[in-house]
């Protein structure tokens, strides 16, 4: 007879476990875990136990809130973290950002993407600005955040498989990418003059201090807030505002609606938002 699934899972994890990791990552990064990600959850623990060496849930939650395990907290947050991206997703809005900051000539351009992952958005942003101002090195600056350090590493490197950019064109990849060769064959690094442009740092948007200060032209914010509940996106929204400049730009996911959360912001266009100046909108604060 076949196995069912529960009788080959190697630890035991029960609906008590898993609504103690769900108040655990909730109050230690903001995010909702409904009710179908009990498996995930799972999985993604599963390894941490072998990590840790402890062969039960309890135990391992129990040394984790005990603060016993050094830097396991890192590694939690970072397992329960969804960290999917690509180039140029939801490809509409970086014609927008290319038109936005063409507008400022002359100025000093600065952007902050909020949920970097791998660096694939990031990477984005700054082929758009070279491409906007016709130059490798646009007057303009981005700091990419995450809270996952992981993606992070990976992002500052700045390599990826070519798979990852098959989705883009020939004349980009020729002009953003050097190719591998030998046992790098099948793998392209971004260019330097990229990777100089962006600051990668770690940032949980449920922090306390956000090591990040504006005012910015454009803040990406996209397909995060998903994750939160109302409370945690007005919350959030709300220490954005202040580090906009007056005409900034902010970007969210396709599947997210800034305006039931926030009465400082207006659609600007397809999922993209700006301040309300009729709301007094856009005064700095510190972060």
């Amino acid at each position: 007879m076949p196995q069912s699934k529960d009788s080959v899972k190697e630890f035991d994890f029960n609906a008590r476990d898993f609504e103690r990791v769900r108040g655990l990552i909730y109050k230690r990064a903001g995010i909702s875990l409904a009710d179908s990600k009990q498996e995930m959850v799972y999985s993604r623990l599963a390894r941490r136990l072998r990590a840790t060496g402890i062969t039960s849930f309890v135990q391992y939650l129990d040394e984790l809130e005990g603060g016993r395990l050094g830097d396991e907290w890192e590694s939690f947050t970072n397992a329960l973290t969804t960290n999917l991206t690509s180039f140029f997703r939801e490809a509409h809005h970086f014609p927008l950002l290319a038109e936005h900051v063409r507008h400022r000539r002359g100025e000093q351009i600065t952007i902050w993407c909020s949920a970097a992952s791998t660096g694939e958005e990031p990477y984005s942003i700054a082929m758009t600005l070279c491409e906007a101002f016709n130059t490798m090195t646009p007057p303009a600056t981005i700091v990419a955040t995450d809270i996952d350090t992981n993606v992070l590493a990976t992002a500052a490197t700045g390599v990826y498989g070519m798979d990852r950019l098959e989705k883009m064109s020939p004349e980009r990849q020729r002009r953003f990418f050097l190719k591998g060769k030998g046992d790098k064959e099948g793998y392209a690094r971004v260019r330097p003059e990229l990777r100089q442009m962006i600051t990668f740092k770690q940032l949980n948007l449920l922090g306390d201090q956000w090591p990040v200060s504006g005012p910015f032209d454009v803040i990406f914010c996209r397909n995060v807030m998903i994750y939160f509940d109302k409370a945690t996106q007005r919350k959030i929204l709300s220490r954005f505002v202040p580090l906009m400049k007056p005409d900034a730009l902010l970007f969210a996911g396709h599947s997210e609606n800034f305006l039931y959360v926030s009465d400082s912001l207006k659609l600007r266009g397809k999922t993209v938002y700006e301040l309300d100046e009729r709301r007094g909108a856009g005064q700095k604060v510190s972060s």
